[in-house]
């Protein structure tokens, strides 16, 4: 993969991200607003870098939070059919943050991240180059009845919940 096709992916999230503004169709949570797959899928680039490779997004399996400022948090599954067996366990969606974020109670800096729910009920946040950034436990939510491979939900407690079936993990601003 050479430079110009990586400034591209990065130019086209970007300016995504800046241009397109979204209505409000799900109910808002504190100072931010869940949004549909469909809204998500909006913003999201086709394809992602990460470790060495581009990897297409799964714009389906997508969600994401606007917050009342504008800012946004987004995150899609991928297709990492291209990645050995040790990054795939790990990389299995992209996490977008316009801003600084709590997860599973650490603190995430503003990025792309690599993510994944991996056994011994962690979730694994890797920067661009697969190199752990932040370990969280996540929950498992036994009452969904219909679990979506991908999915960002209000939290009861405050906050938002990002799903890989019935795994979640919290995060805030």
């Amino acid at each position: 993969m050479n430079f110009r096709v990586i400034g591209k992916l990065a130019g086209a999230c970007v300016l995504g991200l800046a241009a397109i503004a979204l209505p409000a169709r799900t109910a808002a949570q504190g100072r931010g607003v869940v949004l549909t797959s469909a809204d998500a899928a909006r913003l999201l680039p086709p394809a992602v870098y990460y470790r060495g490779q581009s990897a297409a997004t799964q714009l389906r399996n997508s969600g994401g939070v606007k917050f009342a400022d504008g800012y946004y948090v987004l995150a899609a599954l991928v297709d990492t059919s291209g990645y050995s067996s040790g990054v795939a366990v790990k990389y299995q969606a992209c996490l977008i943050a316009e801003v600084p974020i709590r997860v599973g109670g650490k603190t995430l800096p503003a990025g792309m991240y690599g993510v994944g729910f991996v056994a011994g009920n962690r979730f694994v946040v890797t920067d661009v180059g697969a190199h752990d950034v932040l370990v969280a436990s996540y929950a498992v939510d036994q009452a969904m009845k219909r679990p979506m491979p991908l999915q960002v939900r209000t939290d009861p407690g405050g906050g938002f919940r990002l799903y890989e079936g019935r795994k979640y993990v919290r995060f805030s601003r």
